[in-house]
């Protein structure tokens, strides 16, 4: 009896123990949701990754420090990646080191939930309380960050493809009315944009420099009513006849030298270094460029959208976006989700675009901040770009590695000026075979 009585109260203590255990367990080890809480007392931290120039970087570091002062139960740090950022952070994820939250580009995005490493927003952007709402953002933007009406990343703002133009080679070459002024009297024409650039090529300087990316190919396509893809999602750049006019424009006018394909430009230099020292009257590109031309006192520069072949004022040009993704093996998501949130708010992209910055939001009110100072003179036009523009389509952005294969062979043809119709074929045979094989995955 007695031995019987010592092993009841051995067993009330060892229940007490693990119960008390248990107990600093859920205090300071696990939370709900899976998150791992930190000794009491102490900070929750968390990790966000980026590409960025210094500027930026300068900027983002504020942003943090100014989110920790707000949020003395989080510390959250900056990691800036500056090179080779998508292998990286790849390379992160598979070893279990990637950072709570990171940038993800339009294409990049794509393998991201393909191989689920990333969280899907959309359970969490629904939940009662949530300040983080579809419909506060631009629709036209979402791109490869939705699938099947499910949300993997937010923009955290965007660039609508415009014309940059430098004033002073256009008046040296003779040309007295300037791009805007004639898209706000509906005469920013394809016709009215190529006779500006034979003037400036017979002053011996470039009229044009044509980038190999998406929005630059694409926004030729939609500014004369074409399609690069149809509703299926299939490639017809050689079969929409909107799609081949623009092609052929583009070809004609690079074969007269008009338009230079920046992979022909003089070794070391690129569109924005030869706009800067007056080599160059357009270059295509979103407000990244505006940080860097402004520090140019002496610049004369402005912007206009994409010159039509329709008859409108203004037509869909390309609008390359970012996204914010959240680490599906974050061990602090809620935290994470927090700064997420706060990053692309509306508060989060005014502070961080205020002052000139390098974007425009993403998020509906605060357009204020491209408007401030009028920098350039037409800045409103990023505003309007946006309202038409568009996203990488999921049709191109969904499918690994098509964009690269695309470029490259667009690539080609600007160096080696091939025939267009043959090139064409075979840009859309190529696209079309990849397309048709990742749908029988």
């Amino acid at each position: 009896m007695k031995k019987q009585k010592w092993s009841l109260l051995a067993l009330v203590l060892t229940l007490s123990i693990l119960l008390q255990a248990c107990a600093a367990g859920n205090e300071e080890g696990q939370t709900e949701g899976g998150n791992t809480a930190p000794p009491k007392g102490e900070k929750v931290k968390i990790t966000w990754a980026t590409w960025g120039n210094p500027g930026e970087l300068t900027r983002f570091q504020e942003f943090t420090k100014d989110f920790n002062a707000k949020h003395p139960d989080i510390e959250a740090e900056l990691i800036p990646i500056p090179g080779e950022y998508d292998q990286k952070i790849l390379t992160q994820l598979t070893g279990g080191k990637a950072p709570d939250i990171f940038y993800a580009g339009d294409a990049f995005i794509v393998k991201l939930i393909e191989n689920g490493s990333i969280e899907e927003l959309t359970p969490l952007m629904e939940v009662s309380g949530s300040t983080l709402k579809k419909e506060d953002y631009f629709e036209g933007l979402w791109g490869a960050a939705q699938r099947d009406n499910k949300i993997y990343g937010i923009m955290v703002d965007c660039n609508p493809m415009v014309l940059w133009y430098n004033k002073k080679v256009l008046k040296d070459a003779g040309v007295t009315d300037m791009p805007a002024d004639l898209q706000e009297k509906g005469e920013w024409t394809w016709d009215a944009f190529k006779l500006m650039t034979e003037k400036i090529r017979t002053t011996g300087k470039y009229g044009y420099v044509l980038d190999n990316s998406w929005n630059s190919t694409h926004s030729w396509v939609t500014a004369n009513g074409g399609k690069v893809y149809d509703e299926s999602g299939a490639y017809v750049g050689n079969s929409d006849p909107k799609a081949k006019e623009a092609f052929q424009f583009l070809y004609d006018n690079v074969k007269a030298k008009n338009i230079t394909f920046s992979g022909t430009l003089p070794k070391g230099q690129g569109g924005d270094a030869m706009f800067m020292s007056n080599q160059v009257g357009f270059v295509g590109a979103g407000r990244w460029y505006l940080p860097l031309f402004k520090k140019n006192a002496s610049l004369e520069y402005d912007v206009v959208t994409w010159p039509t072949n329709t008859g409108n004022k203004i037509e869909p040009a390309g609008i390359p976006t970012a996204y914010m993704v959240l680490n599906k093996a974050s061990k602090q998501k809620e935290a994470s989700y927090k700064f997420l949130t706060e990053f692309v708010s509306k508060e989060g992209q005014i502070y961080r675009l205020k002052g000139g910055g390098n974007a425009v939001p993403s998020v509906k009110g605060a357009d204020d901040v491209v408007l401030e100072g009028n920098l350039p003179e037409h800045a409103k036009l990023f505003l309007d770009a946006r309202e038409v523009g568009y996203a990488l389509t999921p049709a191109e952005a969904g499918i690994p590695g098509l964009s690269a294969d695309i470029n490259s062979r667009f690539e080609a043809l600007w160096l080696k000026n091939e025939d267009l119709d043959t090139a064409m074929q075979e840009i859309q045979d190529l696209a079309n075979k990849k397309i048709d094989e990742y749908k029988k995955k």
